[in-house]
């Protein structure tokens, strides 16, 4: 009879003997894959959290960068009434501060030219034709700024079909035809043509260019431009208004370097007051300090969130019960943030400023930087270097931030770009700690087959020593039952 399993024969816990040496020989070696598992675990979160919180710092500083929007001016615009909002205006980065007083007295417009009433030889209706023999064009044009463009008119063109063509001519510039039925016998239809074309000396011309007779109802000189047919019922006009007093025309409603890099757009007349009086509106150009104001701090606030994630990551616990950070004594987390330390304490000679600290800028004993409310050993707060540095330096902010060479926004985004791109530092160091971590599952399963093999050893070593006991046995029963039987 076979034994089927260990101590079966011998009665022995010969199974249990075998597990616990199994688990002996196993748990060492399975406690220190899954402690460096813990560790790889932990490793890649605190990578994970680090790559995150520096690339929300690199969002950050790039708003920083942009020379052009860190001397950014600010426009406010003060309308008499709520209802009337004459114009908009915009400045540029080198305008200079200043208040003005604007009131739009005249919006620019373009010319009209329309045809005669019927009864003075105009078109009784849509259907008339324009030209009952022959054929011809007519050139429409700005003579001041060389806008031209013409239309072929064919025998037994009607007015309706002039004016489609028009509208529909190639190299239009803005002339709109209409027609208009008066109604009456005596107006007629009159064919109506405007042109969006502004300023004054800007009327629209149309040119008879075959001198044809009956093309001069529609036209306005003819091909030598010396003789006049029809003529504007409205001239084009300059946008005007008053600046300071000061009387200033524009040929469109926009009126660039008007005022020294500043462009406003006339929208409506400015509200007049009781006497009928333009009302004036109030133009501020000036430095946008809350805005500058506002990126300065919140560079603060994210650089400080940084340096706290890396803190809590770095951390060592202070009793058993605490654990490390993540990333607790890791070489490049302590590298990034010594480089950037040494970014931020950088001068910056192409600014007068000069520093951060400057700006009203300081790194705490803590490492985080802070804009210091109260005076030190003599020195201003940094809420006085701060608003100083608005009120005496203010484009000098963005050369000490955005300088291509030694701007700290410039620094710090490429510091930080070359730990958070794609192929960078930190995704480089991902990846090997994941290749780590593959190398432990194939651990494993090294370990699992030397348990098996180890298993097999044991089973085979006590199997030999469960028949043998069982032998005993059988030969010791043997002889008590012979010895009994005496």
């Amino acid at each position: 009879m076979g034994i089927q399993s260990l101590g079966v024969g011998s009665g022995l816990a010969l199974d249990d003997l075998v597990s616990q040496l199994l688990e002996a020989e196993r748990k060492p070696k399975q406690d220190r894959l899954d402690k460096r598992e813990e560790q790889i675990d932990a490793t890649l979160s605190g990578l994970g959290k680090l790559k995150s919180k520096l690339s929300e710092f690199k969002d950050s500083v790039d708003e920083l960068r942009d020379e052009y929007k860190l001397k950014k001016r600010s426009t406010i615009l003060d309308h008499p009434s709520d209802s009337v909002e004459p114009f908009s205006a915009e400045s540029a980065n080198s305008a200079t501060p200043g208040t003005y007083k604007v009131a739009i007295t005249g919006l620019a417009s373009g010319s009209r030219v329309e045809t005669a009433d019927a009864v003075d030889g105009g078109f009784s209706s849509k259907s008339d034709k324009v030209l009952t023999s022959g054929s011809g064009s007519l050139t429409f044009k700005i003579g001041a700024t060389g806008d031209s463009f013409q239309v072929n008119v064919t025998t037994n063109m009607t007015l309706e079909q002039l004016r489609n063509a028009v509208n529909n001519a190639s190299g239009n510039f803005g002339v709109n035809a209409s027609i208009i039925d008066t109604g009456t016998a005596d107006g007629g239809a009159k064919l109506v043509f405007s042109s969006t074309v502004t300023g004054t000396g800007n009327d629209l011309q149309i040119v008879n260019d075959n001198d044809l007779a009956e093309l001069q109802r529609v036209s306005t000189v003819d091909s030598t431009e010396t003789t006049n047919y029809l003529t504007p019922v409205k001239s084009a006009q300059n946008a005007t208004a008053e600046i300071d007093g000061i009387k200033v025309e524009s040929s469109t409603n926009e009126f660039e370097n008007t005022i020294g890099n500043v462009t406003f757009e006339a929208k409506e007349l400015s509200s007049k007051d009781a006497l009928g009086d333009f009302q004036t509106s109030t133009l501020e150009v000036g430095f946008d300090k809350e805005a500058i104001e506002k990126k300065i701090r919140d560079f603060m606030d994210n650089y400080n969130a940084l340096t706290k994630e890396i803190g809590t990551l770095t951390r060592y616990g202070e009793s058993e019960l605490e654990k490390d950070g993540e990333l607790a004594g890791d070489f490049m987390v302590r590298s990034i943030q010594a480089g950037m330390s040494k970014i931020l304490s950088s001068a910056v000679d192409s600014s007068a400023l000069g520093s951060l600290y400057q700006l009203g800028l300081s790194l705490n004993e803590d490492g985080e930087l802070e804009i210091t409310e109260t005076a030190e050993f003599g020195l201003d707060s940094g809420v006085d270097r701060l608003n100083d540095a608005l009120d005496d330096n203010f484009d000098e902010i963005a050369k000490l931030f955005a300088d291509p060479d030694q701007g700290i926004a410039d620094q710090l985004y490429s510091y930080v770009k070359e730990y958070t791109s794609f192929g960078g530092l930190l995704p480089g160091r991902e990846q090997s700690v994941k290749q780590e971590k593959d190398s432990l599952a194939d651990q494993r399963e090294r370990l699992e087959l030397q348990m098996l093999s180890y298993e097999d050893y044991l089973r085979k070593r006590y199997i030999n020593l469960d028949k043998t006991v069982a032998q005993l046995n059988q030969t010791g029963n043997a002889l008590m039952a012979s010895l009994s039987a005496l």
